[in-house]
């Protein structure tokens, strides 16, 4: 007789150490019906019990190689052995426990892996089967892409993984990651999925998850399914009359519009207001132009001509150059520039002076403080922001909490804490009162509110704080990272201590290149030069 998959799990159960009564909890399965089978007083579970406990058990068992991994990584071993070498030896250490994941979903250079069509097709199959329940109901997967050349080859391939584990697909086209969040939720989905690599160049381009809820995966769920990818994927494949069916949805951008509106105040208008707006080439060239001029603006759109090789290319939130020199061409009230995929923002006043992501969060934090209506007594950065943010919150009697580089992390403590408003400098700006991720454009639409409410020039507006001064210097490297290096190590204590209080160092490598960042800030321009160069030269050397 032949082994079955209940044989199989009780098996690796008993192999792993993992606790059947763990497995059990995890599942929600019963644990005195699990042990009758055990003991075979009952018969196996059904084929649906079993799976759920697999999922259960994939979990518990990942979350267990992965502290391993962690201890290998502390020890200064790399346990990944895949066909990308070079990639392996690059990734940090919170990544090396990750084959496929990174800081921010699956993210490489199209064609080559990571970011191939196999496994595209891979995380459709595996992500599909671990988001679909024991009922009989159809499962329903929604997915959103920019306007890079190799979407229409990710595209496909995800399609096909999702249609042969029986989920259906809806695909919205170009549409902003955060409209993608919000329509897995308003939709009901059981996923939801974003094709971009974000501010990147459109040589690259990545996969990122979202749950029924709309928000981005835990690292965990994003491990189990790595599991399942390098697992039996074919194991739970659909029956031919239960594969998935596709449809095309063809007012996903016009229902983005409408939720974005809906944020700015009903009371107010952009009526007068002169705007000029990059939309990167990229996934919002339609919907944020289109949102302006309904809400009343004098609308002046770059950045709209997508060809699936131009996106982020000298434009957008990271090269905002074109949006400044074009407000003061046209002398506009005020430029927005977004990226690639929309969801983050960079705004630059009257005179094309540039306003980052913590100006912008100080100016919607500020305005909701007036109002009664900031959460959480203050708001989320990253360890990225600048010293001046932290001060002008503290004036005002408000905390600024810090976290890791990354949307996801900044997303996780405003959940933990109860805040509304939490971003990065980079332009990433969460208002949970609205969305479940960055959204530039909604960004975008409170400072437009507290621009017409106030009166002040965006020139005004933009300066809540004065910034110290601040240095990032990126250190590439090839090998093992550098910063295991007793001498960097030294030079970084040193570092610290000639701030001695005045300011901060943060030296830390980059989720998705073989990068060090460098970063220093203190009220002495000229000793922050110094501690970053110094830092960087042993670094370098």
């Amino acid at each position: 007789m032949s082994e079955t998959k209940w044989d199989r799990l009780q098996n690796a159960m008993s192999a792993s150490g993992v606790s059947i009564k763990d497995v059990a909890d995890a599942a929600g399965v019963a644990q005195s019906s699990l042990f009758r089978a055990l003991n075979g007083s009952t018969k196996a579970p059904r084929p649906e019990t079993v799976d759920k406990l697999e999922a259960a058990f994939i979990a518990l068992a990942t979350a267990k190689m992965n502290e391993f991994r962690q201890a290998l990584s502390l020890y200064g071993y790399n346990p990944i052995r895949n066909r990308n070498e070079e990639m392996a030896s690059h990734m940090s250490a919170m990544n090396k426990t990750r084959k496929y994941f990174g800081t921010d979903g699956i993210r490489g250079r199209a064609n080559s892996f990571p970011m191939t069509a196999e496994v595209a097709y891979r995380v459709g199959m595996a992500a599909g089967k671990m988001f679909m329940s024991d009922s009989d109901r159809r499962h329903l997967v929604v997915i959103g892409k920019d306007t890079r050349l190799s979407g229409y080859m990710i595209e496909p391939a995800l399609v096909a993984g999702f249609t042969s584990v029986g989920m259906d697909v809806r695909l919205f086209g170009p549409l902003p990651t955060p409209g993608v969040a919000m329509m897995t939720r308003s939709m009901r989905a059981d996923l939801g999925v974003m094709i971009s690599a974000s501010h990147n160049g459109f040589a690259d381009n990545g996969i990122k998850l979202f749950g029924p809820d709309g928000y981005k995966l835990s690292d965990e769920v994003e491990l189990a399914i790595e599991a399942r990818m390098d697992g039996n994927i074919l194991e739970g494949i659909a029956e031919a009359h239960k594969l998935g069916r596709v449809q095309r949805v063809d007012d996903a951008q016009w229902r983005y519009v409408e939720i974005a509106k809906a944020t700015f105040p009903r009371h107010l208008t952009l009526a007068g207001l002169r705007v000029v707006v990059d939309c990167a080439n990229g996934a919002a060239y339609k919907v944020a132009p289109l949102a302006l001029y309904e809400l009343g603006a004098e609308v002046f759109p770059i950045g709209v001509a997508p060809d699936g090789i131009n996106i982020n290319e000298k434009c957008g939130s990271t090269q905002p150059q074109a949006m400044a020199q074009k407000v003061r061409e046209l002398r506009a009230d005020i430029g927005i520039a977004l990226d690639g995929d929309a969801d983050r923002v960079v705004i630059c006043d009257e005179h094309g002076n540039l306003v980052d992501g913590d100006q912008i969060m100080a100016i919607i934090a500020g305005s909701l403080a007036r109002k009664g209506l900031l959460k959480g007594g203050g708001l989320v950065a990253t360890v990225m922001s600048n010293l001046g943010l932290e001060r002008f919150m503290a004036k005002q009697g408000l905390a600024l909490e810090r976290t890791k580089v990354g949307d996801r992390y900044v997303m996780e403590r405003m959940r933990e804490g109860g805040f509304n408003i939490g971003g990065e400098q980079s332009g990433h700006v969460i208002l949970s009162d609205y969305a479940t991720t960055g959204d530039g454009l909604i960004a975008a639409l409170q400072v437009l509110a507290e621009r017409v409410e106030t009166g002040k020039p965006m020139s005004e507006l933009g300066k809540q704080f004065s910034t110290v001064p601040q240095l990032l210097k990126n250190v590439k490297y090839s090998g093992s990272s550098p910063m295991e290096r007793d001498e960097v190590k030294a030079a970084i204590k040193a570092g610290e201590e000639r701030l001695n209080g005045s300011g901060r160092v943060l030296v830390r490598a980059s989720g998705t290149e073989p990068l060090i960042r460098v970063m220093a800030e203190g009220d002495d321009a000229g000793l922050v030069k110094a501690v970053v160069e110094e830092i960087a030269g042993v670094m370098a050397g």
